[in-house]
């Protein structure tokens, strides 16, 4: 069976990724091929009605260990799944789609919304994200690029 008919863009098992729908710049995040779905932390979530939809209105946060440069995001709300986390714990989630924007390339993706503040990293990109082209190198970190150097120290965690 063979798969798409795309080059393979490689990323190491951390990146810098943009969210441009979320205005935001640089996150860090966690390459995570064991994760299906991507997950971003979130503040303050609120649902509410736009236009008969369901939309959530939320915080993040996007450096470590700072509530710094918050930014407030509007979406329609995908879905609500119950998800398990890494220690086997479930909980139900808000799934949002945003554009994903990681080593030169912009793809959609599914992002839950999560309470990450004592993760390592406030994004995790899963393998929905990655199938779009991406090629996971374990031994690499960074593979996509990093923002200026003013910009990595404001992100105090690893």
């Amino acid at each position: 069976m063979s798969g798409p008919a795309y080059s393979s863009t490689p990323v190491g098992w951390r990146e810098w990724v943009s969210l441009p729908d979320a205005g935001l710049p640089w996150v860090k995040a966690k390459i995570d091929t064991g994760a299906r779905t991507s997950s971003l932390h979130a503040e303050d979530v609120e649902e509410f009605e736009r236009d008969g939809e369901p939309w959530v209105r939320f915080t993040v946060h996007p450096w470590q260990d700072t509530s710094d440069d918050a930014h407030t995001v509007e979406c329609r709300v995908r879905d609500r799944r119950s998800v398990r986390s890494s220690s086997g714990h479930v909980t139900k989630r808000y799934v949002v789609r945003l554009d994903l924007s990681l080593a030169g390339r912009t793809v959609p993706a599914e992002v839950t919304l999560s309470k990450r503040d004592r993760m390592g990293f406030r994004m995790l990109v899963g393998r929905e994200a990655l199938r779009q082209g991406y090629l996971v190198d374990p031994s690499r970190s960074y593979a996509g690029g990093r923002p200026p150097k003013d910009v990595r120290r404001r992100n105090r965690g690893r």
